[in-house]
Order: C-alpha cells, then structure tokens, then sequence
C-alpha cells in the first residue's frame, strides 16, 4: 500500500494532458540537434553571448537591442554550460517543449477535452519549422513559448480575473516582447479573444476586465520600452534588407510559416472542423483571430511604413494557436464520433474514435516527414550552404602557429564567415586575424572593422588562409584592390585554392 501510495503523485503528473506533448516536443527537438551547421545568425548568437557582460551592453547600444534580452540570458546560459552547438541550442528545444505544453493546456480549457489538448499539443509538435527553429540558437522558441503561455494565462485570467492569474500573464508577455518586439502584435489577437468573451458573458458582464486587461498589457510592455527605443534607432541597419511584403505573401504565409504546404493544408483542414462542429465554435473563432490577426497587423505596418517586418520566422509566434484550432477540431470530431447511439456501444464507439484521431494525427506528420528530415541535416538551418566547418577543418589540417586568416570584411561582413570559422576551429587553432584594425568586441559591433590601410595591418606571417565568399579559382580577384595589392606585394599565388560550395578557402605563402 505504501508503495502504490508513494507512486500516486507520480502517476498522477503522467497522466496530465500536457506531459505527452511535451515529451515529443522534447524528443523531437532533441533529436540530432547538433547536426545542423550553424548559420550566419547562430553565429551571431554566439559571438554576442559569449562576449564580457560590459561587452555586451556595449553592442547593444549601437546594433542588435531587440535581441539584447535573448543574449543577455545566453549570455548567463553559457557561463555555465558552455558554448558548443548542442548547448548554445538546448535554451531554444527547452522553450519549445514548453510552449507545447502550453498549446495542449489551452486547447483541454478551451474545447473541454483531453482528445483536443493532447491532439493539439502533438499537432504542434510535428510542425517543421517549429521544430527547425527548437534547434535553432535565436530567440523565436523563447518567444513562441511566450505568447504560448500568455495565451493559457490570458484564458486562465478571462475564467477568473484576478491578480494571481494576471500576473504570469503579464510575465509571460514580457519575455515574448523583450526577446521580439513583434509578439506584442498579438496582442491584436488578444483583444479579440477578450471581446468575443465579453460578448458571451455579457448576462453578466465581467466590468474588471475592461480595466484589468489593458493594465496587464500595459504593465507587460514596461520591459520592452528600452529595446523598443534603441531598436528603433537601429532599425535602418538590421531590417533594411526586409522587402515590402505584397497581398500573395499574407495569402500564402502559411506555407512558409509551417514549413509546408501539405502541413498548413491539414492543419487548416482540422481547424475548419473545430469552426464548423458544435461544441466549440467560440472558442474556435477565439484561436482564429489570435492565430490571423497578428499577420495581418504585421502586414499592414510593414506595407504602408517606413519599415517591413513580415518575415514568417518574426511571425512564428502565431503557429500555436492554430495548433490549438487543430487540436479542437480533431476534439469535436471525436465527441461526435463517440456520441451515444443505440446501433452501437461505448465501447465500439470509443474505439472508433481513438482510432479517428490517431488517423488525423498521422496525415499532418506524413505531410511534415520530409522537412523534418531536411531541417535536421547538416545544411538544414539555411538555403545558402555557408560551410563554416569545412572550412575550418581545412584550416585545422594544414595549420602551422603562427599563420594568419582573411575573412571578408566590410560590405561583406554580414556573412560572418571569419566568426563561423573561428567557431568551428579546434583549441589551439588560432590563426590572427589579417586586415582587422579593431575586434568585434573592440568595434562594439558584430562584426571587425576593417583597417583603412590594408598594408599596414597584413602583419608578418609567413602564411596566410584567405577566405572568399563563392567559388572562385583566383580569390586574389575576389577581395576589394587595396587588399588584394597587399597580399600581392608579399606572397606569391595561392599555393592550394580549395571551392567549397558558396565559399573558398586558399592558402598563400609569403615571397622572400
């Protein structure tokens, strides 16, 4: 008795409709998270969290502030954990098997079942870019997880409003504004789900919410007032790249925001039966606006301002509650499949519908296979094939002390092939840096600057490792004049030229 005793807590916390999402959240986030290369953001990552913390603050007053938040606790994480791939990645598949058990909780409240908060807690799970970016060192598991909770507090708070459950509410919103700025637009979901709610109520109109709510968001907002600040301020040079998004891309966002046409398709296909079905339409039309809303006020500000934000991985926070529609689709589906008739039993219709729903669980986790496989190949986090660990391993081979490296500076800088080389470089390859007047971290930047006058930053090595972007037989021609003529006055032609698919890696050798 005693023992079955000591173990009731245990089972008790296992049979919770949140624990299976999470644990296959945490299995597939896990699996093979080392594997992918690291990418030119995840390098960034790295070369701003391992930095002192005076460093740090340093360079986020002049670039990368709506990142600040993010690196700071990196910056904690890998103090104590180290930097290397695996741990530099676990914050993010930690995060992400949260926000897993956030979407089940909600979709169990929201439609009243554990069939719905386990279906879509697993629905969540299998989505390819959420599981990319839970191996991915950036800040969108971070913030996925919390509109993710935000979302089960707000609903929480909307059952029973009080400071008790406004305040993980507004916890949970201040890391998804401070880790990136563009959550807070979900707040323009929210207020959908929060005057839909009004509306069902309104017999006996809950008059707190129309105060405590706005003060929640407001007092959310507080911590991302000064990346909010700075952010703009740099705004010009981290998002100038981003074009002007047009009506076909808010159409098709799904696509991409899935990372999959077939995904989106079933997902979508499941969170029209929970809109359709009885039982749930409400709540339904709830996890819709909180799931459509947020892109379109996105889309808006990005087409008519000064500024584009749509990108579907700044957007990627909106996924859970279309995995919570899933979710309450699949819900009412079974509730209606499991319905008492007289042609058969509860037992057969039980039956029935465990088998309905494992068979509508299994359609968007065959349309998903393919890209879960490709996100996690070594070239699985970008489209451009940047090979830092090729190039590194080449300069590993044939390193002698002493020899310098040229990575691409300036205009090139973005990159960030010399920090991804220097990344993957084992301990005691360390080659100087050739043509760098000041560090990253002596910039207060991202990246080196570059010296003004080439020649008299070229040093004395007898060797030197020349990195170019592309493939190219004659790199010399590949780097701006005043460098190339440096290189050209004391070493002679590369003595190995090596194309490696997007990069290329020469060694030169010092004349006289």
């Amino acid at each position: 008795m005693t023992s079955a005793a000591g173990w009731r807590p245990v089972r008790r916390v296992l049979g919770q409709v949140w624990v299976l999402p999470a644990l296959a959240m945490l299995f597939v986030g896990g699996f093979r998270v080392g594997t992918p290369e690291f990418w030119r953001d995840e390098v960034s990552t790295w070369t701003a969290a391992t930095r002192s913390f005076g460093d740090l603050l340093r360079l986020l007053q002049h670039v990368d502030a709506s990142n600040g938040f993010y690196y700071l606790l990196l910056h904690g994480w890998t103090e104590v954990f180290g930097d290397s791939v695996i741990s530099l990645r676990m914050p993010s598949v930690l995060a992400m098997t949260a926000a897993a058990a956030f979407v089940a909780l909600t979709a169990e409240r929201l439609f009243g079942g554990r069939v719905a908060g386990i279906s879509a807690g697993l629905l969540f799970a299998v989505v390819p870019e959420i599981t990319r970016y839970a191996q991915e060192a950036r800040s969108y598991a971070l913030v996925t997880c919390g509109v993710a909770g935000a979302t089960w507090f707000l609903v929480r708070a909307l059952d029973r409003p009080g400071w008790q459950r406004w305040a993980p509410y507004c916890v949970a919103m201040a890391v998804a504004g401070a880790g990136h700025l563009i959550s807070l637009s979900t707040v323009a979901g929210q207020v959908a789900v929060v005057l839909l709610h009004l509306w069902r109520t309104r017999s006996a109109l809950p008059w707190r919410l129309l105060w405590q709510y706005p003060l929640a968001v407001a007092v959310a907002a507080l911590p991302a007032i000064p990346v909010m600040m700075l952010g703009n301020e740099q705004s010009g040079r981290q998002l100038g790249w981003i074009v002007r998004p047009e009506m076909n891309e808010l159409v098709h966002l799904g696509d991409s925001l899935f990372g999959g046409v077939g995904v989106y398709h079933a997902i979508t296909v499941l969170a029209l039966l929970a809109l359709l079905l009885p039982g749930g339409r409400l709540p339904a039309l709830q996890m819709l606006l909180l799931a459509v809303l947020p892109a379109i006020a996105v889309w808006v500000v990005s087409r008519n301002g000064t500024t584009s934000y749509f990108l579907e991985r700044y957007l990627l926070f909106t996924v859970p509650a279309w995995a919570v529609l899933g979710g309450g689709g699949i819900g009412a589906l079974y509730t209606l499949v499991t319905a008492p008739r007289r042609s058969r039993t509860p037992g057969h219709a039980r039956a029935a519908g465990v088998l309905l729903t494992v068979g509508l669980l299994v359609v968007p986790l065959v349309e998903a296979k393919p890209a879960l496989v490709a996100v996690r190949t070594v070239y699985g986090h970008t489209w451009a094939r940047e090979h830092f660990q090729a190039a590194a391993d080449l300069i590993a081979a044939g390193y002698r002390p002493g020899d310098g490296v040229a990575a691409p500076l300036g205009n090139q800088s973005w990159s960030m092939i010399g920090p991804g080389v220097d990344f993957y470089l084992p301990d005691g390859v360390e080659p100087f840096p050739v043509f760098v007047e000041h560090s990253a971290a002596q910039a207060e930047d991202l990246f080196p600057s570059a010296c003004p006058q080439p020649a008299n930053c070229l040093g004395q090595a007898q060797r030197i490792w020349l990195l170019v972007l592309g493939d190219t037989a004659d790199p010399m021609a590949a780097l701006p004049g005043d460098q190339s003529q440096a290189l050209r006055a004391h070493y002679g032609a590369p003595s190995q030229v090596t194309a490696l698919g997007g990069v290329t890696v020469a060694l030169l050798d010092r004349t006289g």
